[in-house]
């Protein structure tokens, strides 16, 4: 047993040495060294940004779309050269194999702010979950792969954790080597493809860890202390609608409005298209009107409360009279609109749409918005 202990503690330590060893010197690298040559040199020709640019979005989509949103949370399904290129992708980005990452993530959703089983609990502070949970050795940091026994099914990933340090070596060195071979500048191309990109695509990923559970807007939820930050969406591919995701995590989407930037939404319905990804999971939209709604009560009522007013009790009231009115209103639309759907799916369309059935979803959807900008008004006194 203590021979067992012995070896437990040597590996975890190496494994420590190891990373610390990466992060520090990939970022002496990419900090320093790539724009000390960049300015000896006389900088980087266009090729090397193009190619800088390629990869980082590549390594970067491959964490969201397909480390995150296909593999750990099984929001779509996706063709095999699909996961192909996001296995290689996920390779490019030095953030472990698919099954690693995976089992780590569904054990934060499980057991988030958890400080003795989330792997980066955020109660444990910022810089522990952006960076050092992963030089420490604790019970939740070690993975457990039990609970992505399903991914065993697919041999892409498999593949990939079986030859996963040599595919990360020859994606991020080799690789990289051979494009500034191309670009007529060897080491420029280990430099700034190599990594600078990885130190950019490291942190902008260890955000979300961090700071998205630190900054931003509980929208949808206070369960957990993950926030939504449009800052954060802009730099992480749309993963800053952190606390719309930990909501709602089986959704292939992050940012649900038209206007939220979520490149790797865009990417997933982009493959639809094409027939490269499918089944996509979207959360029925009376389901998020209903959180939004419960939140914004719940910060109201907490502003109100807070009054020291002989209306108090009368705000109160009011505002409880006015959720339940709108929450009535949401479920009587969303009955109509199941109906809707399913006459639509009869292929009956154009009958349906002289039916009485048509007219009353009409009604009810702009009786819904003229009810949603009166509980707005009202709930926006108080924020």
């Amino acid at each position: 047993m203590h021979t067992n202990d012995s070896k437990h503690d040597a590996r975890s330590a190496r494994r420590r040495y190891d990373v610390s060893a990466v992060f520090i010197g990939t970022s002496l690298v990419g900090l320093i060294a790539t724009p000390w040559y960049g300015i000896v040199t006389g900088g980087f020709g266009l090729p090397l940004w193009v190619a800088f640019f390629v990869f980082l979005f590549w390594n970067g989509l491959s964490i969201t779309a397909g480390y995150h949103r296909l593999w750990s949370h099984k929001s779509y399904r996706a063709h095999t050269i699909v996961r192909i290129m996001f296995a290689l992708g996920g390779a490019l980005a030095l953030q472990n194999s698919i099954k690693v990452w995976t089992s780590n993530h569904r054990t934060h959703h499980q057991h988030t702010d958890d400080n003795d089983k989330d792997p980066y609990s955020a109660g444990r502070g910022l810089w522990f979950a952006h960076l050092g949970w992963m030089l420490r050795d604790y019970p939740a940091s070690h993975t457990d792969f039990e609970n992505v026994r399903d991914l065993e099914k697919d041999w892409v990933v498999v593949w990939q954790h079986d030859y996963y340090w040599l595919l990360a070596f020859t994606m991020n060195v080799i690789v990289t080597l051979g494009i500034g071979a191309l670009a007529g500048d060897l080491l420029a191309g280990l430099l700034l493809v190599g990594f600078s990109r990885l130190v950019i695509s490291h942190h902008t990923t260890f955000f979300i860890n961090s700071l998205a559970h630190f900054w931003g807007k509980q929208t949808y939820s206070d369960k957990t202390s993950s926030r939504d930050n449009t800052v954060l969406a802009l730099l992480t591919y749309g993963e800053g609608y952190h606390n719309y995701h930990h909501t709602f995590q089986w959704d292939y989407r992050n940012g649900i409005r038209w206007y939220h930037f979520d490149p790797t939404k865009w990417l997933i319905a982009g493959l639809a298209w094409f027939k490269l990804t499918w089944d996509l999971k979207v959360v029925l939209p009376e389901k998020i009107e209903k959180s939004l709604a419960l939140m914004q009560l719940k910060h109201a009522t907490d502003k109100v409360s807070r009054f020291n007013s002989i209306n108090t009790d009368k705000w109160l009231s009011l505002l409880d009279s006015e959720y339940h009115q709108l929450v009535e209103l949401i479920n009587e639309w969303a009955d109509c609109r199941q109906q809707w759907l399913e006459v639509k799916k009869q292929s009956l369309r154009r009958k349906f749409d002289e039916t009485e059935l048509s007219e009353k979803l009409k009604h009810l959807e702009s009786e819904l918005n003229i009810r949603r900008r009166e509980w707005r008004m009202l709930t926006q006194q108080f924020a």
